[in-house]
């Protein structure tokens, strides 16, 4: 099927539930179910020649199986008819991708495109937080969630058997387990709570000071400065003593008293006197 039929397909009013979702339950039941034998001549109209009237029939003759579909994903607390309308979605790129000649029904071809859609949906907008991202994620999630109706937490047993069942780690199926049991917090105290519980919301407990630019540019500036007031001081200083705190305090292999002993011909005791000496002159110039 070219783009125009796939636009066409996607332009049409009825692919729409809307706000009155009884109504259009009702009217998409009202649509007749084709016979084997007129599904594959639209089939072969739309394959062949690229029939837009033929694509339209195919799909609104499947609307009422694309309610039936998403109707078992109703326990999810999401809108029915957004649930609806990204099965028809899947639908309509089930019937551009349908072949006649494979020799079975639209509708065991559509219902993977129509579950498909419906799965993406549902993984965008259950939490805010993404549950699942990776394809052996997104399988654990829908079985593991249909199981979780009828079962408490899992115990081990139990957990071992879904992941022989899945192909995945028993630690993944923990984790999801997790993950479903979980819910979303606001980043916000809400409006009605008081001042005692207000401070329990995330972002008085999350907040991150290092981000605040007026503290970052306070901590800079107090780190220039201390860096200008130490050169500042250490150049009143000769440069025997320069050496010895540099080698001492400044430099990433720093040297010993005895190595600076050994340099200066002189025994460790006076090089340590030497840096003290010199730490105390350096500090007085900082703090002055």
């Amino acid at each position: 099927m070219t783009t125009n039929t796939s636009t066409a397909l996607q332009s049409t009013e009825w692919m729409s539930p809307g706000a009155n979702i009884g109504a259009y339950i009702q009217g998409v039941n009202s649509i007749a179910v084709l016979s084997a034998e007129d599904e594959k001549s639209l089939a072969e109209q739309l394959y062949y020649q690229e029939n837009l009237d033929a694509a339209r029939r195919l799909v609104m003759s499947h609307l009422r199986f694309v309610v039936h579909i998403a109707r078992s994903y109703n326990g999810y607390g999401l809108n029915m008819a957004d649930l609806i309308q990204e099965g028809n979605v899947g639908l309509m790129k089930a019937v551009k991708r349908f072949n006649p000649e494979k020799g079975v029904r639209l509708v065991s071809f559509a219902v993977h495109w129509i579950k498909a859609e419906i799965h993406e949906y549902v993984l965008r907008n259950w939490r805010i937080v993404k549950v699942a991202t990776t394809k052996a994620q997104r399988k654990l999630f829908f079985n593991l969630r249909g199981q979780k109706k009828r079962l408490a937490w899992l115990s081990h047993d139990e957990a071992k058997a879904v992941a022989s069942d899945l192909g995945v780690e028993v630690d993944q199926v923990y984790e999801m387990e997790k993950r479903l049991s979980a819910h979303d917090t606001g980043f916000d105290a809400p409006d009605s709570d008081d001042d005692d519980n207000a401070y329990q919301a995330p972002v008085y407990y999350l907040e991150d000071k290092r981000s605040d630019p007026a503290m970052q540019l306070e901590q800079e500036d107090s780190q220039a400065d201390s860096y200008s007031r130490m050169a500042s001081a250490m150049s009143e200083l000769d440069e025997r003593s320069q050496d010895i705190l540099q080698q001492r305090w400044l430099s990433e292999e720093k040297a010993t008293l005895h190595e600076l002993a050994d340099k200066y011909g002189v025994s460790a005791e006076r090089i340590r006197q030497l840096e003290k000496n010199a730490m105390k002159k350096v500090r007085a110039s900082m703090e002055a």
